[in-house]
């Protein structure tokens, strides 16, 4: 008995003495804990600070996405101007070598063959005490494949397109320290309908997919952004009309626009329209609904060296239709044998690869259906009168399209574009051997320059005329052009911007 309880007062005794030895220690690792818990708690703080203080959707790097300016900074930039320049030349060849140089169906091409200038830009941002706006001049082929679409400039006089043709962006207005910020423009502004960018600069392809190239590339109007958050977007359009210079009716077109960046990886694009664009047709109502999702599936950018840096797709769906009754009883409706709708897709993926990420290499393509055909891209020349007549509702109109593009960027003022494109429609569209400019047996230069050049491609060459008996016959001096169903080329771009 006394053995054991010796023992237990030896063992007590080394229990005491271990958790004096050990109280040190535990200290410190309270107070190491506390610190730690203390640091996680100012890190956290900070980032949230950070957050709250960023500019709405660019508080993490989103160079990736397709639509968006990669560069990081500007070179001209101070506090009251950012400027912004772009020089976008390119070099493309057709199978079907039309005999006039000319490229159908594109907005961002134009001559086939030759060396072009499709837009210098130079503008920028001017900032002052709340007080904002901006200025892009444009020069190059775009100042004719563009403008030529829109037919609102034929009510009235002063030759709109000739005014605004040189101006890609033109407006101003003002900021409000509200919510993360609100802007409220006015003037001419892009409208990103269609996903890509206007500036083929920060699309991940050159030659748009039918949906981005049929849909608005600018709007003329009032524009209300309102960013809820660093990472919502909520934008108001009051329009003259869809990529419309002038009105065509009383009412202005209406829209608005939903981004969100969830996170460095996702972006979600909702945008919405209403008008009433159909030229002397008030009661003919058009609704359009364009929506993009982006992502970035892949994110290694941090690593050194070869391999693929990063992997991301868009995707983009398209519905929109025409509803009403025009003079003379032209019946327009979403389905059916008046149908008069628009409804395409478009999926693109896109790989980023090569020591700092120099190379890229995208695939991809889309398709459309545009019964009545009122948002596809009017052919030029002797075929223009032809497709206009035909764009009654109910003519058929779909195709697709696919394109594979190969990108050099040896820094972020610079690239160099590689891409195979293919696309295809239902009906004659594309340039063909005979072109567009004279007639079978012609050289594809115009027969009359001084009467039959003018800022619209555009040649006289109705099918149909009105006789002196009043009756509707065929044209006798019609003039048959070349247009087929399919065209493949090849695109050799460069295109730089500071």
């Amino acid at each position: 008995m006394k053995k054991l309880f010796t023992v237990i007062l030896l063992l007590g005794c080394i229990f005491r003495a271990s958790a004096q030895t050990n109280t040190p220690i535990i200290n410190m690792m309270k107070a190491d804990s506390g610190k730690l818990k203390s640091d996680s708690i100012r890190k956290a703080d900070s980032i949230k600070k950070a957050m709250e203080t960023a500019t709405p959707l660019a508080y993490a790097d989103f160079s990736w996405l397709n639509g968006n300016n990669r560069q990081s900074y500007k070179l001209l930039d101070n506090a009251y101007f950012t400027g912004d320049f772009t020089f976008d030349m390119n070099y493309t060849q057709s199978t079907n070598h039309p005999n006039d140089n000319m490229v159908t169906g594109s907005t961002a091409l134009a001559r086939n063959g030759e060396v072009d200038l499709s837009m210098a830009a130079i503008g920028g941002d001017f900032h002052y005490d709340h007080v904002r706006g901006r200025i892009m001049t444009q020069f190059g082929t775009r100042v004719t494949t563009v403008p030529r679409n829109d037919y609102s400039a034929y009510r009235g006089e002063y030759d709109l397109p000739t005014a605004y043709r040189y101006i890609s962006e033109a407006y101003g207005g003002y900021h409000f320290d509200a919510m993360h910020g609100i802007n409220v423009d006015m003037g001419i502004f892009m409208s990103y309908i269609g996903l890509m960018s206007y500036n083929n600069f920060e699309n991940w392809s050159y030659q748009p997919s039918y949906t981005s190239d049929n849909t608005p590339w600018f709007f003329n109007g009032i524009r209300v952004q309102m960013f809820t958050s660093i990472k919502t977007k909520v934008e108001i359009w009051i329009i003259n009309g869809w990529q419309t210079y002038g009105m065509f009716n009383k009412m202005p077109g209406l829209g608005f626009a939903y981004v969100t960046q969830p996170n460095q990886r996702t972006k979600v694009i909702s945008n919405n329209y209403f008008g009433t664009d159909v030229a002397g047709a008030p009661g003919v109502k058009r609704y359009h609904t364009d929506n993009s999702v982006e992502y970035l599936y892949f994110d290694g950018a941090d690593k050194k060296g070869p391999g693929i840096k990063r992997m991301a797709f868009s995707a983009t769906a398209d519905f929109g239709f025409q509803n009403g009754t025009a003079p003379g009883n032209v019946v327009f409706s979403p389905f059916g044998k008046n149908a008069s709708n628009f409804m395409s897709a478009m999926v693109y993926n896109r790989m980023w690869f090569g020591d700092q990420m120099k190379w890229g290499w995208t695939i991809g393509g889309g398709v459309m259906s545009n019964p009545s055909r009122y948002l596809s891209i009017v052919p030029p020349g002797l075929a223009t009168d032809s497709f206009i007549a035909a764009s009654t509702p109910g003519s058929k109109m779909a195709g697709w399209d696919a394109s594979t593009t190969i990108d050099y960027s040896p820094n972020q003022f610079m690239t160099l574009r590689f891409e195979l494109v293919h696309r295809f429609m239902n009906i004659p569209y594309f340039d063909g051997p005979g072109g567009v400019t004279t007639g079978p047996g012609g050289n594809g230069y115009q027969t009359n320059p001084a009467t039959n050049f003018n800022s619209n491609s555009y040649i006289p060459n109705p099918p149909n005329i009105v006789n002196a008996q009043g009756q509707t016959v065929p044209n006798p001096n019609f003039v048959p052009f070349d247009l087929v169903n399919n065209d493949s080329r090849f695109i050799l771009a460069l295109i730089v911007r500071f």
